[in-house]
């Protein structure tokens, strides 16, 4: 997981909303009045969520703003260093690092999917560090060849493959069963990218239950806004407790610019600073 940005490129796609409208025989007010909450609903449930390979798309520049300074999250493969955060090194599209254990399980899977790999024989050594911010067994060298792994579309796949099993799909997943649209999807995943997934009260698990304490998802019948206000602010008191992630931008001037445009389904035009800088998503 990484906490703070490091990069500056672009990138654009489009994304598109397909939502059916809810056909109603309405023939009085009351038979109306009946019909709205069951168009809402219907709403919530065929807008395109963030597993839709545009919104994805749009999802990962939205990260890469806040994580590399940049648009081109595909440019990120090859990015590698330690910020200083206790992690160790930070590198890759969704901030692997070598004192979490997540950049060892992905170089693990990346040994599977290619045996002769120029990072396998770093794996000793990544058991090693796992849990501190050492280099040992590591340093320059390791940084080399991670650049030089980049350019393997295996070690792209590999990458794309962890942050998919270990952070995306579990985010999404869980703001679905929420009852959360697009937004609310980006909000989990946000934050499972920066905090890791875990119980605790600074992980997303942790700041998601503090969230619950304080307002219904909308699967238990609560209003989608007032809980993603919940969820946010209780992001930022996560934020706050560690120096290389207690700039809140990420949240103030990005998604909650969403949040209080009423963007639930996350659709271009998106316009939203982070750590001060300005970005757009225009299509």
């Amino acid at each position: 997981m990484r906490p703070q940005p490091r990069r500056a490129l672009r990138i654009a796609l489009a994304a598109a909303l397909v939502a059916a409208p809810l056909t109603v025989a309405a023939t009085s007010a009351a038979q109306a009045a009946q019909a709205a909450p069951e168009a809402a609903a219907s709403v919530r449930l065929k807008g395109a969520g963030l597993d839709d390979p545009h919104k994805k798309d749009i999802a990962m520049q939205l990260v890469s703003s806040a994580e590399n300074s940049s648009l081109d999250w595909k440019a990120q493969y090859k990015y590698i260093e330690d910020i200083g955060d206790g992690r160790g090194y930070t590198a890759g599209i969704i901030g692997f690092c070598s004192g979490t254990g997540d950049m060892l399980e992905l170089v693990q899977h990346y040994t599977d999917l290619n045996p002769g790999n120029v990072l396998a024989k770093y794996l000793p050594a990544l058991k090693k560090v796992n849990g501190s911010d050492s280099h040992a067994g590591l340093g320059t060298a390791f940084t080399k060849d991670w650049a030089a792994a980049a350019k393997d579309p295996a070690f792209q796949q590999a990458q794309n493959d962890e942050r998919d099993r270990v952070y995306f799909n579990p985010a999404v997943n869980q703001a679905k069963a929420d009852g959360l649209r697009a937004l609310g999807q980006f909000a989990y995943y946000d934050a499972i990218v920066m905090h890791g997934p875990g119980d605790s009260s600074d992980s997303f698990g942790g700041i998601r239950a503090a969230a619950m304490k304080k307002a219904r998802t909308p699967a238990q019948g609560g209003d989608e806004a007032t809980y993603l206000k919940a969820f946010l602010a209780a992001r930022k008191v996560a934020m706050k407790k560690e120096a290389a992630h207690s700039d809140t931008s990420r949240v103030d001037t990005e998604q909650l610019v969403f949040l209080n445009a009423g963007n639930f389904d996350l659709n271009p035009p998106l316009k939203w600073k982070v750590y001060g800088d300005s970005y757009s998503i225009d299509s």
